[in-house]
């Protein structure tokens, strides 16, 4: 399995993003798959994930953050709105495709950057 993370950049405080997570190399519609971050000095933490239609996120980004998926195009969105500073990390899609709850794929992360 191959992800590739995109969408990340510069963003204003309250702006909007939407990462995307192309996955290749293995059917797609029976993973789980999951967006995560790291900010500078800090561990990665969960930010959300979907398993068919049915998505959850973190509660530091519930209301603001919506996941979603693509099954045609084999892409997760990670559609990110009111953006604080607090959001600035890299960000990187994974998936879970034994339904271990391990992610063991993981994409190569995108920058995200929250100017106040």
């Amino acid at each position: 399995v191959q992800l590739q993370a995109s969408g990340g950049g510069l963003v204003q405080a309250g702006g909007s993003l939407r990462l995307s997570c192309l996955v290749s190399g293995r059917t797609f519609s029976g993973n789980v798959m999951a967006w995560f971050r790291q900010a500078p000095g800090k561990e990665r933490e969960f930010v959300a994930s979907i398993y068919g239609s049915a998505g959850k996120t973190s509660d530091s980004v519930k209301g603001r953050f919506t996941i979603s998926r693509d099954s045609a195009k084999r892409t997760v969105y990670l559609q990110m709105d009111s953006l604080k500073p607090v959001d600035t990390a890299v960000y990187y899609c994974a998936a879970d495709v034994a339904h271990s709850g391990q992610f063991t794929y993981w994409g190569q992360g995108t920058l995200v950057t929250v100017s106040s």
